[in-house]
């Protein structure tokens, strides 16, 4: 027999892997693959992720204590980042911004959006967390130039829903 805490933490690891998937497989502009995963499951990782979330709080804003608190309560998080690199395009002089920054940031977007459709169908909830990227940097648990975190769970409630930042 397979207990309930068994099947959610199974569900969620292999739903994860499959989003990573997903943004690895993800359209990409000029088809440059600037894109870096991974996937934090263990309590250890999870653990030492809010920490540092709650370190940089006083710097960054609040949120990041509350992000650190639905970090320590998923069941994994995925991240997802960008390297920014020069796929070769030139900067028109009347544009403000290099197009290759833009499509680099452009590949994470369509890689973190395709991320969170899959675990949409598989009914994984989740939330895309700037909190959890930077402090993922910070921690060292990821090398990449951009990063966002999508911490996962599956509960009878959404623990992303209500979320409050105490004062």
């Amino acid at each position: 027999m397979i207990d309930r805490d068994e099947i959610v933490k199974d569900s969620v690891l292999t739903v994860a892997k499959l989003m990573a998937t997903s943004a690895i497989t993800a359209p990409k502009a000029r088809g440059i693959d600037n894109i870096v995963v991974r996937i934090i499951d263990k309590r250890e990782e999870l653990e030492k992720l809010a920490k540092a979330m709650e370190e940089l709080a006083p710097k960054y804003g609040e949120f990041f204590k509350r992000d650190a608190d639905n970090v320590r309560r998923s069941d994994a998080v995925v991240l997802i980042g960008c390297k920014i690199v020069d796929i070769g395009l030139q900067k028109p002089k009347e544009y403000p911004l290099d197009p290759n920054l833009i499509c680099s940031l452009l590949n994470l977007g369509i890689a973190v959006g395709s991320a969170v459709k899959t675990a949409s169908i598989h009914n994984i909830d989740n939330r895309i967390m700037y909190s959890v990227g930077v402090s993922a940097q910070y921690a060292g648990l990821i090398d990449a130039d951009v990063v966002v975190g999508i911490p996962l769970s599956a509960t009878g409630k959404s623990i992303y829903f209500d979320r409050r930042i105490s004062r």
